[in-house]
Order: structure tokens, then C-alpha cells, then sequence
């Protein structure tokens, strides 16, 4: 029996949702998920949530109903898995620290908005195993992050845009447990376009397959 994955979509336009969703898709499907693509968060409604193995919200900067938080956090802390990336993950719902207790982070800031910067591979996790740190291209992000992530990729801030955090080493890459849930996050990926990039693309590939519900 396949897999289930929920992908839900929207809010600011910039993030290219509706594409990042239908890149996401295809990389589950390709690995023999059924997969259920919204817009909205409405489907966060379903009273047979937590029942899908996989859910990845490709959300920025919008709202969420009371009752679609409390199924989303008791359908992860019952088992099933989280998984997102950049902005559509780590500035999904603002106002709802809940959320962000479950993701582990949000994001704050992007000093320099697109340059050119290094993710560091800080781990031999089989989720960054065998890919060396490279260069990358797009929003650098400072994020308030949770102690107690597993972190598997940094990255150093200089202080060219900002002096006073000259140096601040942020994780860029984690995974976590949220009750009986795997949740993964990358903070890679401003557009779709950056799924091209094939570092980008393996970290986030091998990370939604981590999250996934253990069979």
C-alpha cells in the first residue's frame, strides 16, 4: 500500500506556492506517494488528517483556523510527518507560536535579501551524507531556531549587511521529533527554481522521505 502525502499551498505570491507545490508532488509521486495537492489550509480540516504520512505546507506569511492548527499539531504528534522548506515552513502562520513550537523555527530576516553565500554540511546524518558544502544563491536566512533540533547544515553570516551579526552561525538544515512525529525543514529554496540546484534538491528529497511516517 503507497504512501499518503498531504501538500497544502498559498499565500504570498513571491515563494512561487502553486510551483513549489508541484515540484514537491512530483518528487513524492516518483517515490510512489498518493498524492492530495489543496490551496488553502482548509484540508487541515479533515477529520482523517492524521491518517496521511506525510504533510508539507507550502505556506508564507498567511493565517490559519484555530481548528485547522489543533488537527495539523495532533495529527504530527500522533505520528504522521512534517516537512517543508525556506519561507513556505519557516513563515507559514506568524501569530502562531504553536506552529513554530512544532517546526522548530521561523524565520525573522534576510540581511542582503539574494546573495551569494556557503551552506556548511555540519553532519553525517543519511540525510546530507556524501554532499559536500557548497555555494548557494538566494535569500541567506536568520532564523530563531529551537535548541533542540538536530541540525545538518549551517551557514555563517558576514557582516556586510549587517555588522552586528558578523560571524552568527545559523542552522540552515534540521530535523527534530514532535511527539510520536519526524518533522524536517530546509531553509533552501526561495522559488521553485531553486530545486534545480541539486544539492538543494537531494537534501530535500532525502528529508521528506526521513519525515514520512516510520512504516
Amino acid at each position: 500500500m503507497s504512501k499518503t502525502a498531504l501538500i497544502f499551498w498559498g499565500g504570498w505570491e513571491g515563494h512561487t506556492p502553486a510551483r513549489s507545490a508541484a515540484v514537491v508532488g512530483e518528487i513524492l509521486t516518483g517515490h510512489g506517494f498518493e498524492v492530495r495537492i489543496e490551496e488553502g489550509t482548509s484540508a487541515l480540516a479533515d477529520p482523517q488528517l492524521s491518517a496521511i504520512d506525510l504533510i508539507v505546507p507550502v505556506v508564507t506569511m498567511s493565517t490559519i483556523e484555530k481548528p485547522e492548527l489543533q488537527n495539523l499539531i495532533a495529527a504530527v504528534s500522533g505520528g504522521s510527518g512534517l516537512a517543508g522548506f525556506h519561507g513556505t515552513m519557516g513563515d507559514s502562520f506568524r501569530n502562531e507560536t504553536a506552529y513554530q513550537f512544532m517546526t522548530g523555527g521561523q524565520w525573522v530576516a534576510h540581511p542582503g535579501d539574494i546573495i551569494d553565500y556557503h551552506v556548511d554540511i555540519t553532519s553525517d546524518d543519511p540525510i546530507v551524507r556524501g554532499i559536500e558544502g557548497f555555494a548557494y544563491h538566494s535569500e541567506q536566512y536568520y532564523m530563531h531556531v529551537d535548541p533542540s533540533n538536530e541540525v545538518l547544515a549551517t551557514t555563517t553570516f558576514g557582516g556586510e549587511h549587517l555588522d552586528f551579526i558578523d560571524g552568527v552561525v545559523m542552522p540552515v538544515v534540521w530535523k527534530r521529533r514532535y511527539g510520536k512525529g519526524r518533522v524536517f525543514f530546509s531553509a533552501l529554496g526561495h522559488t521553485a527554481d531553486e530545486f534545480s540546484v541539486p544539492q538543494m534538491r537531494t537534501i530535500f528529497e532525502r528529508g521528506v522521505l526521513w519525515a514520512s511516517r516510520a512504516a
